[in-house]
């Protein structure tokens, strides 16, 4: 969404783009703050963009259900107006203090964000995705660990790899689009759910259990792949491959920042706050009392992160926002 820019000046810097992270903008927005979207991810969404963007979501408030690209979608839609600038495919490695109270955040590939204030909203952290040796030197030619689009899949012959939910619930997306469809699971049982999984079978998906890839073929792109089964190899056809074996996620930079920590999430009080001045986290990455890990609790950990953040940086400001009815004129419908 930006070139790669050497410093970067705004009220507040969100680390995390996931849906607290853009939630945090919109509402520093809605305060008259600026802010810059930093993420490690090529593209805004967070854990749904990379996992499940085409899942249907049922607990966001005001959706009976929602897809994760939608709500992605809908999410950057609605900070738009306030012109977040987005610092994508960037890794936030370091925080430092900056003059006048603020923060410096270094990026990886080089650069920093300054702010007066920076909102942490990173998720579970920095996630890797697990693979296959086989696998590797066909990423991107073939070999990818999630499906951003459907359709891109529309007549082609897809493997899966893995038993989680993400892995059955893909089959069962791409069914009626794909040519073929097969699962390859290394156990004979999955984890996802159970009524998943029935209807994966259901769809007509292809299911080899107590199966494992052992090799995989192509000149340039993967044109096909060997599976072992119950004694026997079969060679399968495919021109896309999606390795679902889950993420290893960790903390990463952020581990040595000098937040307080408590079971890898970081501490806050009720306003968000993290033991560091003007530094705040929401979301998954935060922990205090009886937490919920929902998104729906994100959105308002964001909310009231926001609002101090204004309150904190601009002395005398309420920090109750005026009513967004009130600002129809200036926000899309």
């Amino acid at each position: 969404m930006t070139a790669v820019d050497t410093e970067t000046t705004a009220d507040v810097a969100v680390v995390g783009a996931g849906p607290a992270g853009l939630y945090a903008a919109y509402c520093a927005g809605f305060r008259g703050l600026s802010s810059v979207v930093v993420d490690a991810l090529p593209e805004p969404g967070g854990q749904i963009a990379a996992l499940y963007p085409e899942k249907r979501i049922h607990d966001v408030s005001g959706h009976v259900a929602v897809r994760g690209r939608q709500l992605v979608d809908n999410l950057v839609a609605q900070v738009a107006p306030f012109d977040p600038h987005y610092l994508l495919g960037r890794v936030a490695v370091s925080l430092k203090p900056d003059e006048g109270g603020g923060w410096a955040v270094g990026l990886e590939s080089g650069g920093r964000v300054r702010a007066g204030a920076v909102v942490i909203a990173a998720g579970l952290g920095r996630s890797v995705p697990r693979t296959l040796p086989c696998l590797q030197p066909y990423v991107g030619r073939g070999v990818a660990h999630h499906v951003p689009r459907l359709d891109g899949h529309r007549d082609r012959d897809v493997v899966i790899v893995g038993g989680g939910d993400s892995a059955v619930d893909w089959s069962i997306a791409l069914a009626p689009i794909a040519r073929s469809v097969t699962v390859v699971h290394r156990r004979s049982a999955f984890r996802a759910h159970e009524h998943s999984v029935k209807q994966m079978y259901a769809a007509g998906v292809r299911v080899l259990t107590d199966a494992r890839v052992t090799g995989c073929y192509g000149a340039k792109n993967l044109e096909e792949v060997r599976v072992q089964t119950d004694g026997e190899e079969l060679t399968l056809p495919v021109q896309a491959l999606v390795a679902a074996l889950g993420f290893i996620t960790n903390l990463g930079p952020i581990a040595a920042w000098g937040l307080q920590m408590e079971h890898h999430r970081i501490v806050v009080d009720r306003a968000m706050r993290t033991n560091l001045p003007r530094v705040y986290a929401v979301g998954d990455i935060c922990t205090y009392e009886d937490r919920v890990p929902l998104i729906s609790v994100g959105f308002g950990e964001a909310a009231t992160a926001a609002n101090h953040v204004a309150v904190e940086l601009r002395p005398g400001s309420r920090l109750a926002p005026e009513h967004s009815t009130d600002r129809d004129t200036t926000l899309p419908s």
